[in-house]
């Protein structure tokens, strides 16, 4: 069964960092590339960052450009998100995409990350 799965949320103060790990099976899934997405209370989802799974090229919001990092482990189908300087704004919950290059996206449940004032 292809799935995703978000991990490294919490409860983190304004200012703070925090990693999110998000792992993709099987390890035969041939991925295009992985993103990131969140949704605020009361919000749509957004976009937040995607990286390309060979040549490793990023594309990310424009608000979270120079604080946010998204990097791979194309050994473990692992994709990162290293967030800092994080507002409170930005509490969310956090969903992870895999894109294979055949067939639909798969998303996770996602990973709830509260930042307090």
């Amino acid at each position: 069964q292809e799935q995703v799965v978000e991990s490294g949320g919490g409860l983190v103060e304004a200012g703070g960092s925090l990693r999110l790990s998000c792992v993709a099976s099987p390890r035969s899934l041939s991925i295009a590339d992985m993103a990131w997405s969140r949704q605020a209370p009361g919000k749509e989802r957004e976009f937040v960052a995607r990286i390309d799974w060979i040549s490793g090229s990023t594309n990310y919001a424009d608000d979270v450009k120079g604080r946010f990092t998204i990097s791979k482990d194309n050994a473990k189908n692992t994709v990162f998100l290293d967030m800092g300087s994080l507002k409170p704004e930005e509490t969310a919950i956090y969903y992870c995409n895999a894109a294979p290059h055949l067939g639909r996206k798969i998303w996770g449940q996602g990973t709830k990350v509260t930042v307090s004032s």
